[in-house]
């Protein structure tokens, strides 16, 4: 049962090229097996979290082909398809998978397109809403991979003008790549390495923001000292809530532009991350955590 107002959007929404999506989504990756790597222990437990998901109204799932590999995808599908007009799939190309379940850089033009295309193959569609391209080589989301996009932007810039791609985007990249993609095709979202501990990326924030761009900033929780932890624990005591809840509000309140894709294999901790979310963090509140 749907609701008028359900808890993913009472954070409100952001247009994403010509998409209202709202601020709080689904990130796919740990619906694959342990290490992102083959089946879920739990089939129906992860189709189960997807169709929550969208219960709660989160109306976008973020994914890649990459994790599994093919295997998150092939749930969405099972999961949501046919999804209609209120759910919106974004993935992302540049890395693919090895023999052993190692993540591999995979950024020619030929391999952006297998992708692009395996996308569209497991996940039942003949056009992607969104495809971010991932530049950096790994799985360490505060890299930024140095050197040009041209060639690997050119080849999604052409299956948009195919009709296969809606909307593009990037991952790790810099304001000078940005404004490399720019040249070449319109980019409606950025996804970088963004806490409240982690604030090196503020200047790509304030000029996604500026832009009308979506952001989409990684890891809430990642690389906290134990004296920011400190504070944040401190912070969510008081109000009763989670240190989770709390540092994704305090980016949900930091800007405007900022979406949040919050991943979980648990019901349960679904229903905590979307509430979580739309926590409003008084004021003291956020001026203690914006001084970490």
């Amino acid at each position: 049962m749907t609701t008028t107002n359900p808890p993913a959007a009472q954070v409100g929404f952001y247009r994403v090229g010509d998409l209202d999506l709202n601020r709080i989504g689904y990130g796919a990756m740990q619906l694959a097996g342990p290490g992102v790597s083959g089946p879920p222990r739990d089939r129906a437990a992860a189709i189960e979290v997807l169709r929550t998901a969208v219960e709660l109204g989160v109306n976008h799932i973020d994914t890649a082909d990459a994790y599994g590999p093919h295997t998150t995808n092939e749930i969405i599908r099972e999961a949501l398809f046919p999804y209609g007009d209120h759910v919106h799939i974004a993935t992302k190309v540049g890395l693919v998978r090895d023999e052993r379940g190692g993540w591999l850089p995979a950024n020619s033009p030929q391999s952006l397109r297998e992708q692009v295309h395996d996308n569209l193959r497991w996940l039942g569609l003949d056009l992607l809403d969104v495809v971010n391209l991932r530049t950096a080589g790994g799985v360490d989301d505060r890299m930024m991979a140095p050197g040009m996009l041209e060639q690997q932007f050119e080849a999604l810039a052409e299956l948009q003008q195919q009709g296969l791609i809606r909307h593009l985007g990037l991952s790790a990249v810099s304001l000078d790549q940005l404004a490399e993609a720019q040249r070449i095709a319109p980019v409606a979202c950025v996804q970088n390495f963004f806490n409240i501990a982690n604030r090196a990326d503020e200047a790509m924030l304030a000029a996604t923001a500026e832009q009308d761009i979506a952001y989409v900033p990684y890891f809430p929780l990642g690389g906290f000292s134990p004296l920011q932890s400190d504070v944040l624990e401190s912070v969510a005591k008081r109000l009763g809530a989670t240190p989770v809840a709390v540092a994704q509000s305090w980016l949900l309140q930091h800007a405007p532009n900022i979406m949040l894709i919050p991943g979980t294999s648990s019901v349960d901790h679904l229903r905590e991350n979307v509430a979580g979310a739309a926590l409003a963090l008084p004021p003291d509140a956020v001026a203690e955590l914006d001084a970490i």
